[in-house]
């Protein structure tokens, strides 16, 4: 057990994920709802199985991680958990299977009909881990890398929300909550930037940083049209709830405070300053996923028909 708690602790530490996760699953069923003009918060087991759902997606794509970088980790960074024997990639196998028995007997205990968007998501994950049977190819374009590997989390979101529309009845998704994927697309990209930017002191032999491919200037240039994009996106996806004028508030403080961030950062790239970026991007995803989810339900907003 202490060796799991280490791990966790290094490669998944839930006291930073738990929150992201929990603002990303819970503003998700509380969109899907408000969009398909209902108030007041969602029923517990939704945001509950939407909650543990998304956190084991989310353990399931750094045990991914473990076993697509396992050689580049054993070469240049044998401090990591797997390279240095305190978990093998045979154990975290086993993990991953039994979040996706969780993951499956919880959609059966709340609707079976989620089941067929559980696989479409644990599909696209299996192509990521093969890096779609093109691994040296996508190493050479690191942004088709990137691009392509973020559609998982809308992928997962749809997932989240449909916790919410398909328990309701639904078919299919209600009218504009395209909108709310497609920001969480974004955000994604907002935040893969975000912990992949660091100071010329803090690269690693072997480490493919994005500041390291593409330069200090271009990779937080990047991140900052990444924080702007994903702004105006959720923009629109707060006028399909007529929450905009609360939502444009909130942005436009957080994008002031991410572009200061990112100016202090290319005036002073001190020894570990690319984490005041990395820090930045996980303020921006909670607040930004709140206030297009979680906060109009608790405020009880009444979406216009």
């Amino acid at each position: 057990m202490n060796r799991w708690i280490t791990y966790q602790h290094e490669r998944f530490p839930l006291l930073a994920h738990a929150p992201l996760v929990a603002a990303f699953s819970a503003s998700a069923v509380c969109y899907s709802r408000l969009v398909r003009g209902e108030t007041g918060l969602p029923a517990p087991r939704s945001l509950t199985v939407a909650f543990v759902t998304a956190l084991l997606f989310f353990l399931q794509l750094r045990i991914s991680d473990e076993f697509k970088d396992f050689e580049d980790d054993a070469r240049y960074r044998p401090y990591r958990a797997v390279p240095r024997g305190l978990v093998t990639l045979r154990e975290l196998g086993w993990v991953g299977m039994a979040a996706a028995l969780i993951q499956l007997g919880l959609a059966l205990w709340l609707e079976p009909s989620l089941v067929w968007l559980l696989v479409l998501a644990w599909t696209y994950l299996a192509f990521m881990s093969r890096e779609f049977f093109v691994p040296q190819w996508l190493k050479a374009h690191p942004a088709v890398y990137l691009a392509s590997h973020m559609v998982i989390i809308p992928l997962i979101d749809l997932y989240a929300t449909a916790c919410d529309w398909l328990v309701a009845g639904l078919t299919g998704p209600p009218a504009g909550l395209y909108w709310f994927l497609i920001v969480s697309y974004f955000n994604g990209i907002v935040v893969e930037l975000g912990r992949k930017i660091r100071s010329p002191q803090d690269e690693e032999h072997g480490v493919e940083t994005y500041s390291a491919l593409w330069g200090r200037t271009a990779s937080t240039t990047l991140w900052m049209t990444a924080i702007a994009v994903t702004a105006l996106v959720a923009w629109q996806a707060a006028a399909r709830i007529h929450f905009e004028r609360t939502v444009v508030a909130i942005l436009v403080v957080l994008v002031a405070a991410c572009l200061l961030v990112s100016l202090r950062f290319l005036r002073t790239p001190a020894k570990g300053a690319g984490k005041n970026i990395e820090i930045a991007a996980g303020i921006w995803t909670l607040l930004m996923y709140l206030s297009l989810g979680a906060l109009p339900a608790l405020l009880g907003v009444r979406p216009a028909p």
